[in-house]
This record gives C-alpha cells, structure tokens and sequence, in this order.
C-alpha cells in the first residue's frame, strides 16, 4: 500500500496547528449502495459491516484476544466461549479525560484509574486524514508493526469536512447553563468559565441565539434566549454578574437551563444545553439516573444536546460524561485559558453545523489472516454487532471537522497476507435523517513497517496517546514502550513539527513517570507483563 511522504515543512506546520499527519492508508469506498462488495483477494475476506443476521458480539464482551473487558461501569466480565471477529462501538469526539489527568499531573497526584480513557487521549490530537469533499466522514486505515512477536497497531481514522467559517451554517441556539457554587470559587474555575464565555461572545454569530443560567442551591435565568445581533453587550453583563454562591444543585440547574432551551427552541438551528460546571452535585436531586433521565427525554422530545465542559482540580469526571453521552453530546475539560480558546473558538462553533448524527463503526477482523484483537478504550461506547444498522441505537453525534480515531492490537497469523480488516462507518444525513456508510480497508503488507520508524509521526502519535493512558490506567498492550521511552518518541515529534501540543504530551508523560517511581512499594506497580504475549 503506498503511504504519501510529506515535507518536513508541511509537517511541522500541520502539527504546530495541532493537525498530524495520517500514515499509511487504506482505500475508502462509499458503501451507501452495495455493502458486499467482493474483496480484492477474489471474495476470501467476510464483507465488512454483516447484517443483523451475522453472529453477535456475546453479551460478556470478551475481547476477540480472550481478555476480559471493563462493562459501562468499570466492572470485570466473564469471558466468552469464543472469538468474535466483530468490533462495534459508537463514535466519541470527547477530550475531557485527557484534559483532566494533565491537569492531576500538573497538580502532582496519579488520576484515579477510572478517569482515564484511552480514546479520549488519541482524540484530543487530529491526524490530517483525508476530508471528505460532501458530508459524512472520509475512512483511512493504516497500521504498523509494534516490534512484539506478531503484534500490529491498526489504526481506524474518520474525518469530516471542515466548517467554512465564512460560509452558511444552520443558526445555534445555545443555553449555558453555569455553576455558581461555593466550589467555583476555587481559582481557575468561575473566572476561567467568565473568560471562556467571553470568547464565545465574540465568536457566534448575530443570527446565533444564546441564553444564561446560573445555579448554586437554585437556578435563576439571567439572560431568557436572545439573538446576539446588537445583544451582545447584554451577555457579557449577565456574564460579568456571575458570582459565587453556596452549594451544588445541578439538577435545579439542568432542569432550569433545559425549560429556558425547550421555550427559546428554534426550528432549523442546532439546540444545545451547554453545562459549565466541576459536576460535584450535592444538593437536590444528585442521583446521577434521574438527572439522565432529565436530560434523555429532552433530547428525545425537543432535539436539545448537551455539551459538558468541565473545570476545577475535584471534578465529577464520570458524571459529566454520562450527563453528555446521554445528550447525545461531548465533554472537554478546560484549566487554563489557552484550553478555553481551544475549547469556545475552535470546538464550539464548528459543532454548530452538524456532519452526522448516530455514527457508529464496525470493524470486520479477517479469520484468515487475523488471530486476535483487542480495540484500546471505547469500552462505554460499545453497541451490540446485530444494531449496528437499526438507526434506532444510539450512535454519536459529530460536527464539522472532526476527526475520530480508534487504535487495535492485532496478532496476524503467521505468513498473512491480503485483508487484515474492513472499517465501515454508519451515520444519518443531519437533515433528511437518512442513513448513509463508508469504508476502507488494509491489508497485511502495510502493516510490515516498523511503528517507531521514519515517516510515522501520525502513526506514532496516537500510539504515544494510547498506550500512555493504558499505563496510567494499570494496563499494558504489546509493544508498549516504557513511559521514558513515550516522551522521547513525543520529544522527537515536537522537535520535528515544532508543535507545542505534541511537547505538552511529553511533559505529561514525563510528570507520570516520576510519580509513578516515587510511590511507596506497597501502594502497587502497575503491570509490566505483557498480557498478550
């Protein structure tokens, strides 16, 4: 398979924008008519995407590499009696997890484990992978040997098209929806939230509508819907008037902001709750069930997302994510104002104009040439085999240039040769709701160069992202180098592309390290055998 070699010059650009170029990969092809298409090897390989009448992923989730998986929860599952040849799980473009543990190192303290998730990391970076030039995503797929025995990377990458931000978009309607409580007085919470709205102020556009709310124990509207137009000056007062109060009651807040949402509705726009907050619910009602079910029935009554932003040193990690994945959202995690910027300047605007709606992937593992795989994170974003074409299921929701990246492990059979795997994505038209796909594949000799060798930033970058978060994590993947040896693979990258981005990596990967090495004995190491060897 041949793999574009770009300049130095045009990768350092690409990188200092935070942009990484796409390594070695597969051809796309758009599936929305036949999604049988004979394979290039004369029809051996399975057609990608089966139907629901295919064998299902077992209810257990074991893993095609016979290791057990975390469930939604984090808890252990049984294994299962055997391989399944299928992965399929719904599209996420969150980054609060990666945020968040940079922001714990920062401070000194290991996160908890179970803040950390591995697709979370790979996609706080964006690979240069191919757009697509009408909506939906392009698919690219590349891959290289990690350097144990038999064990490869594969790397699926979905890309839409970029926002033209000039151009016409569907108008937004945006409620934000912001914790006032005593926590928020903490520095780098409610002034850096201020900051951060400030910025999107300045962003939107006059026929974008917005509206403020502010809750501690109780939630008050300081600013109903309203078109910026000349309004502006209005929200930067109702943001100016944002003061720290007393406790915690996001459900009176969600509730509130999500009734001001419903009434300020536009038909046309995208309508979306976005919720500021450290997600530290202790008053009202803190079940996390029923604030999902608040804010499930919205998004199916009115339309209405969520996009969770999160901040502060205590932060209710796996709530926010749950409250988002239920609104058909994402999360981001901002500390600092140079993520703020990322976050309202260049995240939020484009995700006004929509790509996709109900994304999911599947990936198709070719028996023939493929003895085990395992797909690093995704694990709460799991969907059953047999629903990934009933547009019933959830999938998620991806704006205008997005990227989306998901990594296996994949031990090949020895001598293997021809289709490794077929990626499909499903997605429904963001208007007419109708349901559309595409694929690419990659065969087993693009799979022969070595991970850490020349022209492979791309590549190796996600791997850095991937295997630093299953480490810090308590896991371990093949091939993974240790974390010294991540940060001078990360340094030799931002030495090369001169990204800033790429050096912050390197910094928490180090940071790690040395906690990791200063824990007492007793408390633990984490796991240095390779599981699957």
């Amino acid at each position: 398979m041949n793999r574009a070699h770009r300049r130095t010059g045009v990768l350092a650009a690409a990188l200092a924008a935070g942009l990484l170029l796409g390594g070695c990969a597969g051809g796309a092809k758009d599936a929305s008519g036949d999604h049988r298409k004979a394979a290039p090897d004369g029809g051996r390989t399975a057609a990608p995407a089966p139907s629901a009448a295919a064998p299902s992923a077992p209810a257990d989730g074991r893993q095609a590499d016979g290791s057990a998986t975390r469930g939604p929860e984090g808890e252990q599952r049984a294994p299962s009696p055997a391989p399944d040849y299928l992965s399929t799980f719904a599209l996420d473009v969150d980054t609060a997890s990666y945020g968040y543990v940079r922001r714990a190192l920062a401070d000194g303290r290991l996160p908890d484990p179970s803040t950390v998730r591995p697709e979370e990391f790979v996609n706080s970076f964006r690979p240069d992978y191919p757009r697509p030039a009408d909506d939906g995503f392009s698919v690219t797929v590349d891959g290289a040997d990690t350097g144990a025995e038999g064990w490869s990377l594969v790397r699926v990458g979905l890309a839409t098209r970029a926002a033209d931000r000039e151009g016409e978009r569907p108008p937004a309607a945006l409620t934000f929806v912001v914790d006032v409580s005593g926590s928020m007085g903490e520095p780098g919470r409610l002034g850096l939230v201020q900051h951060s709205l400030r910025l999107a102020a300045d962003e939107l556009r006059d026929d974008d509508s917005v509206a403020l709310v502010a809750f501690s124990d109780e939630a008050e509207t300081l600013l109903p819907m309203t078109r910026l137009g000349e309004a502006r000056h209005r929200l930067r007062e109702a943001v100016d008037s944002l003061a720290v109060r007393s406790s915690t009651n996001l459900e009176a807040g969600l509730r509130t902001g999500y009734d001001v949402a419903s009434e300020g509705r536009r038909e046309g726009a995208t309508n979306r709750v976005v919720l500021l907050s450290d997600a530290l619910a202790n008053s009202g009602e803190t079940s996390a069930d029923a604030l999902l079910a608040r804010v499930d029935e919205q998004r199916r009554e009115h339309g209405i997302t969520l996009f969770g932003v999160g901040v502060g040193s205590d932060y209710g990690d796996a709530l926010m994510e749950r409250l988002a994945d239920r609104g058909d959202g994402q999360t981001a995690y901002v500390s600092t104002q140079e993520q703020a910027r990322k976050v309202f300047v260049d995240q939020l605007p484009a995700q006004v104009e929509l790509r996709a709606r109900d994304a999911k992937a599947q990936v198709a593992f070719d028996r023939a040439t493929v003895e085990r795989f395992r797909l690093i994170g995704y694990e709460n974003r799991e969907v059953a085999d047999e629903d990934f074409r009933d547009d019933r299921t959830d999938g998620g929701e991806v704006g205008a240039g997005h990227t989306v990246t998901a990594l296996y492990v994949v031990k090949t059979r020895p001598g293997a040769s021809g289709r490794i795997a077929t990626a499909t994505v499903r997605w429904l038209d963001p208007d007419s709701r109708s349901p559309r796909e595409r694929s690419g594949t990659v065969e087993a000799a693009a799979l022969r160069a070595g991970l850490w060798g020349p022209g492979h930033d791309s590549l190796q970058l996600s791997a850095i992202s991937a295997y630093f978060a299953e480490q810090l994590r308590g896991g371990s993947l093949p091939g993974a180098p240790r974390l010294g040896e991540l940060a001078a693979h990360a340094d030799g990258i931002r030495d090369r592309s001169g990204s800033a981005v790429v050096g912050e990596l390197a910094e928490a990967v180090r940071q790690a390290d040395r906690l990791i090495g200063e824990r007492p004995s007793e408390e633990g190491e984490f796991r240095s055998s390779d599981p699957y060897a």
